[in-house]
């Protein structure tokens, strides 16, 4: 079952045009990963989904609703969002951070309850950084303040999960232990749409890549596919020799 659908989509702004004719779907307890260069529109993608940026043309279907149905609060309580990167100026912590996805459940000036807070640290565990939560969240390293901000976005208890670039500027040992609680989180029936500059992370975890060139759909398929040497020479301005070289390892069964 396809829980978003994008039909024939213009993203952009107001005076300029990022992408166009963009058709894809996303299914129940998939990961589809979505690569393209520097520029090529992917946040602007996600953040059209989101609702943050409006669409120009074009139609997006969420669970079988119209995109423009949508309330603010119901589109938070069924997509989570993780975002490329959080610095928080305010000394919160981490527990009150995990807190705040639970912002879509509040009404006007209502605090968290007993329940919001038994999710959040529900969220942490899942995570494992329960051990965490009375810590300040802007001395957390940056592997652990990502940890947490998928924490956060759990508590939204969202059927679909956005994550931007996810593994950025994280070291090689967390940004593993992101990519494996991504698939934990696909096994436990979580549906993710994730960006990444990494092929080889892309096919670690997804079942299906998307790859975005010049604000156009390139390639729209299982990861050996969508990952040839071609594609990806042409996705990133290379010769094919090159990436042969520098990426024998994607086409290693």
């Amino acid at each position: 079952m396809s829980l978003i659908s994008l039909k024939k989509l213009t993203i952009g702004y107001a005076n300029k045009v990022i992408g166009t004719d963009i058709d894809l779907e996303f299914e129940e307890q998939q990961v589809t990963c979505l690569l393209g260069a520097n520029g090529c529109g992917k946040t602007t993608l996600l953040k059209t989904i989101l609702s943050i940026l409006d669409c120009i043309e074009g139609e997006i279907i969420i669970n079988n609703k119209p995109h423009h149905q949508w309330t603010r609060r119901e589109l938070a309580q069924f997509i989570g969002y993780v975002p490329q990167a959080h610095n928080s100026i305010f000394p919160f912590t981490v527990e009150e951070v995990v807190l705040m996805g639970r912002t879509a459940y509040l009404n006007w000036y209502s605090s968290p309850q007993h329940n919001d807070k038994k999710i959040a640290n529900e969220c942490l565990a899942t995570l494992g950084v329960e051990h965490l939560k009375y810590q300040n969240y802007q001395l957390l390293s940056g592997g652990e303040r990502q940890l947490v901000l998928i924490a956060r976005a759990l508590a939204q208890q969202p059927r679909f999960l956005i994550m931007d670039e996810p593994t950025s500027s994280l070291d090689f040992g967390n940004q593993i232990k992101v990519l494996e609680h991504v698939l934990k989180l696909k096994k436990e029936g979580m549906s993710i749409l994730l960006t990444t500059h990494q092929p080889s992370h892309a096919k670690r975890v997804a079942d299906k890549i998307v790859l975005l060139h010049n604000g156009k759909v390139m390639a729209n398929a299982e990861p050996m596919q969508a990952l040839s040497i071609s594609n990806l020479a042409k996705l990133y301005s290379l010769d094919q020799e090159t990436i042969e070289h520098n990426l024998k390892f994607l086409m290693a069964d």
